[in-house]
């Protein structure tokens, strides 16, 4: 049993973490305020101190905390590391992820080292600083105090002696006229860099408290940024909690090495785990090792089925005139048009690519003097043998692996696994009522929203800006399982995100995409751009999406139409009680519908 302690962002991400598993544990706020739906997690309202704490710990076996709250809750954190050290139960720290400290703003430690040669502050520090920052209204300066509208916060407001005169709220769509603003440190999630903006842009002076620091360097404490991380510590303290556990892609490996290769090299370091960058913003710590010349990392696919679980992924870095990413021995090369990069390259794609540099560049910058220019070279031993059991040499990718991965992470699923993924999250959105924007429920009344994952999710968004984080659906490859699943549960409108790969082999009838039942049929292809009225030769197409660039500006629309009505002609069927729309996106995020 899980105990997370909750009320913010993280508090909110780290239950969709936990969520997805369909396991039961508590999520704990201190004012109950908090909108969140929850269908696994046992909600627990109000302040622990700590023996309140380890009663609770005692009645519900909990055997791990998440802390989740805010950084700020620095009573909050000490009584649960307190505690914990006392019981014996780990702890997971899901902090916030926080952009470098301009040196443009006045950073603080105290509210008593607020600048008193200011007429007027804007204070967005939260209803509890408003006592603490009276002694400012004693000097002569006019403070401002914003907070959240509610009817909790605005009694404590006037209970710490403010009037509504000095009140404002976060709601509300202008920031008051002010000489300064004083903000914590409140990392992305807190929403730090927009507040920091908009006062720059009414030319207030900055002043912002720092976060506590004892968090950071508590060692009782496993720390994590971002839901992956939190996945994998979980994985790693509680194993039986999630049933089948994540792994890394190719391209974390191959970032990992690079990383480590790079500071031993470049600083002497040889670290037994590095800290790698996703590319969504959050850090996860791999573990790496050394040979003769080089860095490597064990590729771990968790309890995904993979032929390349167990390589060894290694990085060779040298100085050259240009910062640069090879391919060695084992890496694959593209042999045909139609990916990221021309004929002739290392099979490393964009996302790694980006990983790899975005990663040593900050790593090149972190000595006493900056390198502007690396070689990292790529290689995996026995990859050529290994690329024979994958799809490489049919994609025309030959003499090793690919060095792949869009997240970073490899959730693993089995089939069964993964279509009951789909049912639970389907179920969720049903059962929620999140299937609407709470507003205007005519309008969007039982809609959930399916697509392959997170690229084209996030497209698709944009179509529905306000429909909850629920009602988005990933199918994976599985469309004709979660056509099938939303019927039986009885969903009235769904909307089908699928991107052209996907969407020519859903057009020819499979409703499983996946690459190992079937492939892109180029005559049915061809026979659909007739259809269109487009005639071009496709012979030596070898991925779907070259279609974008090859089919005709005025041409797009009649083939995606083409393509559209042929995937309903076999989605359709499947939901005989309900209304289906199918949009066609490219790789630019454009979408067609019919």
């Amino acid at each position: 049993m899980i105990l997370v302690f909750g009320g913010t962002t993280e508090g909110r991400r780290a239950a969709e973490v936990l969520e997805e598993v369909g396991s039961s544990y508590y999520y704990s706020t201190k004012t109950g305020e908090q909108e969140l739906t929850l269908h696994y997690g046992v909600r627990t309202d109000g302040a622990m101190d700590g023996e309140a704490m380890r009663q609770f710990i005692r009645e519900h076996a909990i055997r791990l905390m998440v802390d989740a709250a805010h950084p700020f809750a620095a009573t909050l954190h000490q009584t649960i590391g307190e505690v914990a050290s006392d019981m014996r139960i780990p702890v997971i720290r899901y902090e916030r992820i926080y952009p470098p400290r301009d040196p443009d703003i006045t950073w603080i430690d105290d509210y008593r080292q607020v600048p008193t040669d200011i007429h007027s502050l804007l204070a967005t520090t939260g209803v509890q600083s408003i006592s603490k920052l009276k002694w400012l209204e004693a000097e002569g300066v006019k403070v401002i105090y914003r907070i959240l509208n509610r009817e909790s916060s605005i009694r404590l407001a006037h209970e710490q002696g403010a009037t509504d005169e000095q009140l404002c709220f976060f709601e509300e769509e202008n920031m008051p006229e002010a000489d300064a603003i004083l903000l914590k440190e409140s990392g992305l999630s807190g929403g730090f860099v927009e507040k920091v903006e908009e006062a720059r842009e009414k030319g207030m002076q900055i002043i912002a408290l720092k976060r506590p620091q004892w968090l950071m360097v508590n060692g009782q404490w496993s720390m994590v940024n971002g839901p992956y991380g939190l996945r994998r510590a979980v994985e790693k303290l509680l194993p039986e909690f999630f049933p089948l556990h994540s792994g890394l892609t190719t391209g974390t490996c191959a970032t990992a090495a690079a990383i480590a290769a790079t500071r031993r090299m470049l600083y002497g370091e040889t670290p037994a785990e590095v800290a790698v960058l996703l590319p969504n913003g959050e850090t996860i710590p791999v573990t790496v090792g050394y040979g003769d010349g080089y860095a490597y990392c064990v590729k771990e696919a968790g309890d995904d089925p993979d032929v390349t679980n167990g390589i060894e992924v290694r990085a060779k870095v040298e100085k050259a005139t240009q910062f640069e990413i090879c391919g060695g021995n084992g890496v694959g090369r593209f042999t045909l048009l139609g990916f990221d990069y021309p004929v002739g390259e290392a099979a490393i794609n964009k996302g790694p690519r980006e990983m790899i540099r975005k990663n040593i560049l900050a790593v090149m910058n972190h000595g006493d003097s900056p390198h502007d220019s690396l070689r990292i070279t790529i290689s995996v031993p026995n990859g050529e043998e290994i690329a024979k059991r994958t799809f490489n040499p049919r994609l025309g990718i030959e003499g090793g692996i690919s060095i792949i991965g869009v997240s970073g992470i490899v959730k693993p699923f089995s089939e069964e696994a993964f279509i009951d993924s789909i049912r639970k999250c389907m179920e969720v959105a049903k059962a929620s009522g999140s299937l609407t924007d709470g507003q205007s429920v005519a309008l969007q009344s039982e809609r959930v929203v399916i697509n392959s994952g997170g690229k084209s999710e996030r497209f698709v968004k944009t179509m529905y800006p306000d429909l909850p984080q629920q009602a988005f659906v990933e199918y994976g490859n599985y469309i004709g399982d979660a056509l099938k699943i939303a019927n039986e549960l009885g969903i009235k409108n769904i909307t089908l995100g699928v991107m052209l790969g996907k969407a020519v082999k859903l057009a020819a009838g499979n409703l499983d995409t996946h690459s190992r039942k079937t492939t892109m049929d180029k005559a049915f292809v061809q026979q659909m751009l007739q259809e269109a009225g487009i005639s071009i030769d496709i012979s030596d197409m070898t991925l779907a999406r070259e279609l974008w660039e090859r089919i005709p500006e005025c041409g797009r629309i009649p083939f995606a139409h083409v393509v559209i009505h042929h995937c309903y002609e076999h989605c359709a069927p499947l939901l005989p009680n309900g209304e289906l729309t199918i949009l066609l996106i490219d790789d630019n995020g454009k979408i067609y519908e019919v």
